[in-house]
């Protein structure tokens, strides 16, 4: 009767153990990419190691993603206890005081192996209020086996003329390959994000010094000129409805000649297992016209604990253990050193093992450390950012105009008419928020 009495007492305790080991659950709100996925599946790593801490995911689209979170944490819902957010809004939420400062990540977690350019994105006054997981800059990537056949040389840095040239002798639409995939859907950090990197290097900018828009610009003109008629003659069907995720999919599917875009893609693209042209990609830079910029930018997906957030601790300990160098190597473990979450701390790109596998390495640390947020433009602007404009008023915006660009893709709305419509719609806005008088 005893062993009975005991093995219920057993059983009861460890019943009560298993209650209070999930009394804490942290709802994380992430972006569907792929190393966001990935970091669910290896998430049982981090349980094991806080049983006391369950994990509740909500998973996005990223244009649905900014919305929702934007929305719970300006009214300070409380509905997420860890959000993904980008370097656009870190420090635009930090100084509002929706973010909790991270100053508990752990003696081990070495805020200094961070790539300098993203931690300062992500910083304010010296202090991280968000972690990165991955870091980006824009690149150019490219079929070597459909330059070979051509004979054409892919430039180190090259020029808008020879990337529109090499697109259209190597768009074969009767085979199904494109000469160029760029991002079409309409979105702030969407269409509009490669679109602003794009002018950036036409010599175009969103605003002068007096904050007046300038969409009515000659440069302005030039840039969504050449990317419609470059999609329209080299572009695959539908572009105006393809963002990155769609064009990830088109290239790994042996689809796309060129594709300019996040240098986070190159590691799917170089992996057999995600992709059917691994080992026929070669990476150069973004684009130049010759001004002196190219049409690089800089981002990083992040983690971050919003102010109203009941399980801060919690949600730090999670944090520190998904942007951990051990989270790196979790990862090479599982998966393969090609497919760690890239562009973050400096470690990585001197470890051995992973320049062995990841040819794009040097490249990506390259672009993402010369990428300038505070001289993004050929000419002097009163803001910062690459492929965004850092003001709270911009995410509305450039998602408005981000529609009329893809309308202009589509052919439901001219270049010109395009143009005239986002140079009203952020007139309007800036007089609105006070920036003109």
């Amino acid at each position: 009767m005893k062993n009975v009495l005991g093995a219920l007492a057993t059983a009861a305790a460890l019943l009560l153990s298993a209650r209070s080991g999930a009394q804490t659950t942290l709802t994380i709100a992430t972006v569907n990419n792929a190393d966001m996925i990935r970091m669910q599946a290896l998430t049982s790593d981090f349980v094991a190691k806080n049983p006391g801490i369950a994990l509740r995911w909500v998973t996005f689209e990223e244009n649905v993603l900014r919305q929702r979170v934007t929305t719970d944490i300006a009214t300070r819902g409380g509905q997420f206890d860890i959000v993904t957010i980008g370097t656009y809004e870190v420090p635009i939420w930090a100084k509002r005081n929706w973010l909790v400062p991270l100053a508990n990540l752990g003696t081990g977690y070495d805020a200094p192996d961070i790539i300098p350019n993203i931690r300062n994105a992500v910083s304010v006054s010296g202090t991280l209020y968000a972690a990165p997981f991955y870091g980006e800059s824009s690149m150019t990537m490219y079929r070597t086996d459909l330059f070979r056949k051509a004979g054409l040389t892919m430039p180190k840095s090259p020029t808008w003329d020879f990337v529109i040239d090499a697109a259209q002798k190597l768009t074969d639409k009767a085979a199904g390959v494109y000469g160029i995939c760029l991002r079409g859907k309409a979105g702030w950090g969407e269409n509009t994000a490669l679109l602003t990197a794009m002018a950036d290097s036409f010599g175009a900018r969103w605003f002068n010094g007096n904050w007046e828009p300038q969409f009515d610009t000659p440069q302005w003109q030039r840039t969504l000129s050449t990317y419609v008629n470059l999609l329209k003659e080299a572009g695959p069907p539908g572009a105006s409805a393809n963002g990155f995720n769609e064009n990830l999919a088109l290239f790994s599917d042996g689809k796309c000649a060129i594709w300019i875009d996040a240098t986070v893609a190159a590691s799917f693209l170089n992996n057999p297992q995600d992709s059917r042209v691994a080992g026929k990609v070669g990476f150069a830079l973004a684009p130049n016209a010759g001004l002196g910029k190219s049409a690089s930018w800089l981002w990083a997906w992040n983690l971050a604990i919003p102010a109203a957030s009941k399980n801060i601790g919690a949600a730090e300990k999670f944090i520190a253990w998904a942007t951990s160098k051990s989270y790196i190597e979790l990862v090479a473990e599982k998966d393969g050193w090609e497919d760690v979450p890239p562009g973050t701390r400096l470690s990585l790109y001197e470890n051995p093992d992973y320049l062995r596998v990841a040819p794009f390495a040097k490249l990506t640390l390259a672009s993402i450390s010369a990428a300038d947020p505070t001289h993004p433009t050929v000419t002097p602007v009163p803001y910062v950012g690459v492929q965004y404009v850092a003001i709270p008023e911009f995410q509305g915006l450039g998602t408005t105009v981000g529609q009329y660009f893809s309308a202009a893709l589509s052919g439901s709305m001219t270049v010109r008419a395009a143009l005239a419509a986002a140079q009203e719609s952020a007139e309007r806005e800036m007089q609105l928020a006070g920036y003109l008088h």
